[in-house]
């Protein structure tokens, strides 16, 4: 059975800081992001969105049940941008899980009872799907921490924690 994820746009920017914008492709999920979004969101470096497209990102219109679910988010969530409040609402009225690595975004989620994934959790999902190896994994993972505080903004707890179980050979 293929399972939608309804995509926010911070998770391809960790994707693309370690040069592999691919890899949640190989995972058996059909990403999905307002086409709006994609234009207006995804436009650094400036073909990033239509290689996503190409390697298998989806861009989806919203219902218009989903554009009042965003709009009624609004209120509710100050913090989230536009473009958060479509990722949360296409997930929502979908039944779907939203993946992001947004703070904001992620507690909106959980009071909408969302389920959530991110970058962390893609690349645990790969290795154990093994769909990459535990030298890719390690890669991966270092790439992330080196670019932490930049583009990449992820927990550097759970990074290391992995990378220390890793690299250990635990």
């Amino acid at each position: 059975m293929v399972q939608f994820v309804s995509s926010d746009t911070n998770v391809w920017m960790d994707f693309f800081a370690i040069r592999q914008m691919r890899l949640p492709f190989r995972l058996p999920y059909i990403y999905i992001m307002n086409a709006d979004a994609i234009a207006d969101e995804l436009i650094s470096p400036p073909d990033i969105g239509e290689r996503l497209i190409l390697y298998g990102l989806v861009a989806v219109e919203i219902t218009t049940e989903e554009f009042l679910l965003a709009q009624e988010y609004e209120a509710r969530y100050r913090r989230l941008s536009k473009y958060d409040r479509t990722a949360l609402a296409i997930a929502k009225a979908r039944g779907i899980k939203l993946l992001t690595g947004d703070k904001a975004l992620r507690r909106a989620a959980e009071s909408e009872c969302v389920e959530t994934i991110g970058t962390i959790w893609i690349l645990d999902q790969l290795l154990e799907q093994e769909k990459i190896t535990k030298d890719e994994y390690i890669l991966c993972l270092q790439g992330l921490a080196e670019n932490n505080g930049g583009i990449v903004r992820l927990p550097i707890a759970e990074i290391n924690l992995r990378l220390e179980r890793f690299c250990s050979g635990q």
